[in-house]
């Protein structure tokens, strides 16, 4: 069965549904939860510890990055020093992060109220849709989609709802939304030479799609791109597009967000999860993304995980994040540093996507943690015990949020 819903964060990403919490879950593997209740001293019971011990900092770290007078967080120290102010995804992630400690339902109201405010100011009248301080935000379609939903996820944590009607209500959707036929052909021309980009961009269609308020309307969209996915699809690996493993299983994590807006299982499970052990075996994991993605898939996707296998995955998973865990507490999202921008972070040095959006920089591109980095590094040890079988510990005591303004 499955453990986790979709919390479409990176990327994310789409809804933010969020039932994968960090307080525990229910097994993955069969009869490995019963196994594991006795497993003191066990190198799973070492693992599960040293995976903890990752998060020593992290408090001290997320308080850093809010700021009382917008209602926001930042992305990253760094971001600070830049103009613009805390962004949407930053702040809508740090609510994610709060959900995850259990700390959300102990905000201040003064707090709620600002956060609140803070995506309440980022809606466009006149279109419906959010928009960033950086004049590029509104050029790139992936950010503009997340940005919708984020926003409207956020508001919804908080008891809150958007002041304007939605872009499909305010005739301002995509031309592609014109009709089934012309989202086939908008489909058809998405180039996927980097899965990752190209699949980010077919699943952020599904925003749009889910405004649709004509069932039988959204439906005949939904089947379009259904449609075009099963033909798209490598019978053999069980991926999307071009590009290595990681970047394949990162396009089709990007498509799972799709699959699971409208509760469909993804396709060909078992090839996926065989190229998701190529992958962690015979790759680098120099992104936090293509850490987080593939333990995510395994947290969707109805496949049987033999227990040394998941061992092996676990222990891998591991030592990926230890080396983008960094001295101030937070997590960074590649190796060498903390993407400025990570709106164009997907394609790496070395790599082409053909009219790649203008960067919109969010942060000082240093060695520091960052805010999409620590939610999906939270979000990853939140799988990682539920895939065990195992309630997960409280990481830290109650925050009173009231003394971080």
């Amino acid at each position: 069965m499955r453990v986790g819903q979709q919390d479409r964060e990176d990327e994310t990403v789409m809804e933010q549904k969020a039932k994968v919490h960090a307080g525990g879950g229910a097994g993955r593997v069969e009869g490995f939860g019963d196994r594991m209740t006795g497993f003191a001293g066990s190198r799973m019971h070492g693992l599960l510890s040293e995976l903890d011990e990752l998060f020593a900092g992290f408090n001290g770290w997320l308080r850093g990055q809010y700021d009382a007078a917008s209602g926001g967080f930042y992305y990253a120290p760094s971001s600070r020093a830049m103009s613009g102010g805390p962004d949407i995804e930053s702040t809508a992630q740090a609510l994610n992060i709060l959900e995850r400690f259990g700390w959300l339902g102990g905000m201040p109201e003064e707090m709620k109220r600002g956060v609140v405010r803070f995506f309440e100011e980022k809606q466009d009248a006149a279109s419906g849709y959010f928009y960033d301080a950086h004049p590029a935000m509104r050029e790139d379609e992936v950010m503009v989609g997340r940005a919708i939903s984020y926003s409207l996820n956020a508001l919804r944590k908080l008891g809150g709802q958007p002041r304007y009607a939605l872009p499909v209500a305010a005739k301002q959707a995509p031309v592609y939304m014109a009709s089934p036929e012309a989202y086939a052909a908008w489909l058809r021309g998405i180039p996927l030479m980097n899965s990752w980009r190209g699949c980010d961009r077919l699943s952020t269609s599904s925003v749009f799609i889910g405004q649709v308020e004509d069932e039988v309307r959204k439906a005949a969209f939904a089947k379009t791109a259904f449609d075009f996915f099963a033909e798209a699809q490598d019978p053999d690996t069980g991926l999307w597009g071009e590009g290595s493993y990681y970047v394949r299983i990162s396009g089709t994590f990007k498509l799972h967000i799709f699959y699971d807006r409208f509760g469909v299982p993804l396709p060909r499970e078992d090839r996926i999860y065989r190229s998701i052990l190529h992958a962690l075996r015979e790759e680098e994991a120099a992104d936090m993304c293509y850490i987080r993605n593939p333990i995510h898939l395994l947290s969707y996707m109805q496949v049987d995980i033999p227990p040394a296998e998941l061992e092996e995955i676990i222990a891998i998973t591991l030592a990926n994040m230890k080396r983008l865990l960094r001295a101030d507490g937070g997590f960074s999202r590649e190796l060498a540093h903390s993407p400025t921008a990570p709106n164009v972070a997907q394609v790496k040095p070395g790599e082409y996507y053909p009219d790649m959006p203008q960067a919109v920089p969010i942060g000082g591109g240093l060695v520091e943690g960052d805010m999409n980095a620590g939610t999906q590094a939270l979000l990853i040890r939140a799988v990682i015990y539920r895939l065990a079988g195992v309630a997960a510990p409280e990481l830290q005591p109650g925050a009173d949020l009231a003394r971080w303004a």
